[in-house]
């Protein structure tokens, strides 16, 4: 275990006020870091936790679930904390909140069409379906969507 990140997980500790019993267990920072994740003080100490992790999966699931809790402007940090190596999840996965955001504000997609949605990962296309009330984008998933599950959750929302 590195002395970075020994430290960066005193610090989480500290400001959760939660214990790890064994650092080296993966577990028990994984417990940890969900706890500096529900916590909007300690939340901004994980990126550096992120970098200093030696378990890569560990690091890429703490990003994974940061990118649904922080603003858009802050996600690529969160991405860069990251190895090069394990990035690749993460940068789609804030691209496609993005996109996802951009939906459900209202705002239109340009070139809609089933290219579009083919480059949509299934996670994305089923958010779609369920969470935006635009019926060219539900009437193109209810046609084009992936899966059924996608298909017909878009149909339904159509009404």
């Amino acid at each position: 275990m590195s002395p970075e990140l020994r430290d960066a997980v005193r610090r989480l500790e500290a400001l959760t006020g939660r214990t790890v019993a064994d650092v080296a267990d993966g577990h028990a920072r994984w417990e940890l870091y969900r706890a500096a994740l529900a916590s909007d003080a300690a939340r901004p100490g994980l990126p550096a936790a992120v970098m200093a992790e030696a378990d890569a999966v560990l690091a890429s699931g703490v990003v994974g679930e940061a990118l649904a809790r922080v603003p858009r402007a802050d996600r690529e940090t969160w991405v860069r904390s990251l190895a090069p190596s394990v990035r690749a999840f993460s940068e789609r996965r804030a691209c496609e909140l993005g996109t996802l955001e951009d939906l459900r504000s209202g705002a239109e997609v340009q070139a809609l069409g089933p290219e579009l949605v083919d480059g949509w990962s299934d996670w994305l296309q089923l958010r779609i379906a369920a969470e935006v009330s635009d019926v060219s984008v539900l009437r193109l998933l209810a046609d084009s969507g992936r899966t059924k599950r996608i298909r017909r959750t878009a149909a339904e929302a159509l009404g």
